[in-house]
């Protein structure tokens, strides 16, 4: 059983900088890999940012140099830290949990507003 509880979306200054968090329950975290996606009123979802269960990174293009995606095991959690937004970054923010053992797992959050504007 796993269950994700996204925190740390609110709104934000144009140029300004917000966190957010992923904590998960369960007991497979660590051979999980996390991702956060994003989707914008009338858009799809999109990938924002992915971290392995070996701690490889990889990034949307609109997001490279500006976005950290990173875990903490110990809390079985998952962080996007997020700097000079934009307002174009306005989107609900969602994190996702894969793993793959006995059977294929896929879990995701139920969302964090990110309001980017001045």
């Amino acid at each position: 059983q796993v269950q994700l509880v996204e925190s740390g979306g609110g709104l934000v200054q144009p140029g300004g900088s917000l966190r957010l968090s992923c904590a998960t329950s369960g007991d497979i975290f660590n051979i999980a890999a996390m991702g956060w996606y994003r989707q914008a009123p009338g858009e799809q979802r999109e990938l924002v940012a992915v971290i392995t269960s070996s701690r490889n990174t990889r990034y949307a293009d609109f997001v490279k140099g500006r976005f950290t995606i990173s875990r903490d095991n110990a809390k079985k959690t998952v962080y996007l830290q997020m700097n000079s937004l934009k307002p174009e970054d306005t989107a609900v923010y969602y994190c996702n949990f894969k793993a793959h053992y006995n059977t294929y797992l896929e879990v995701w959050g139920q969302g964090t507003l990110v309001t980017v504007s001045s």
